[in-house]
């Protein structure tokens, strides 16, 4: 048996583009059959819905919120939630795990951060940090910007991207033999869910990181609650 994970999840709490709350995000994926998720919201640089003019911790308390919900909910139900956030240097998004609310009060100077100095420090900090969709294309993007020495793992599969931008992800993780994993960048309903199945439950985000390190797990795609095909790299 394989426990099935929403690695990139975003709600309408925590991300303006989001447009179902926590708890439906988390009963949905319930519904689907998944053992967990990791919400990982648009951080404060990003497409977040924290308001302006709150201070540094009124921030992060407002940022938490999203996950906070969603952990009530995935309790009732049975299912694991975790912590994350997705950070965004003009289009170009990572995800970090493994860093909680404590870290991020302590650290307002990640906000001036370049996008290869932020991956650094997160690491150097204990921090999980994935490239998320590398190739996404979109009007607002400028320019792709692709760090392979200074992330832990690869985004290949993800349920808002196209084949072609997937493939050209794989092929990037390949070429500098990086660890891969998947996420549904999860806004809203769509018939279209990927994620991460891995033969052990995870009990934090050390069983992920290590997980996907070590190459133990599997990247699924589910199509109306039913897997689809499985991406074994």
């Amino acid at each position: 048996m394989d426990y099935l994970y929403e690695t990139h999840l975003h709600t309408s709490v925590g991300s303006r583009c989001s447009v179902n709350t926590p708890e439906e995000q988390i009963r949905r994926l319930h519904r689907y059959g998944y053992t967990g998720a990791f919400v990982t919201d648009h951080f404060l640089n990003g497409n977040t819905t924290v308001p302006k003019g709150l201070s540094w911790e009124d921030s992060i308390d407002a940022f938490c919120r999203s996950y906070e919900l969603a952990k009530v909910e995935g309790d009732r139900l049975g299912m694991d939630v975790f912590f994350g956030f997705e950070s965004s240097y003009s289009g170009n998004d990572v995800l970090t795990y493994g860093l909680d609310r404590d870290w991020l009060k302590s650290h307002p100077e990640i906000m001036e951060m370049t996008m290869g100095q932020y991956c650094e420090f997160a690491r150097s900090e204990g921090g999980f940090v994935v490239h998320a969709h590398p190739f996404r294309e979109d009007w607002y993007i400028e320019e792709i910007r692709l760090i392979p020495r200074k992330v832990d793992a690869i985004e290949i599969l993800n349920g808002n991207r196209s084949d072609f931008e997937n493939e050209r992800a794989a092929e990037f993780s390949r070429n500098y033999n990086l660890p891969v994993t998947a996420g549904s960048d999860l806004h809203r309903a769509q018939r279209r869910l990927v994620g991460y199945a891995s033969p052990i439950r995870f009990t934090s985000f050390c069983d992920y990181r290590d997980s996907v390190c070590n190459g133990q797990g599997r990247l699924v795609t589910v199509f109306d609650g039913r897997e689809q095909n499985l991406l074994c790299e």
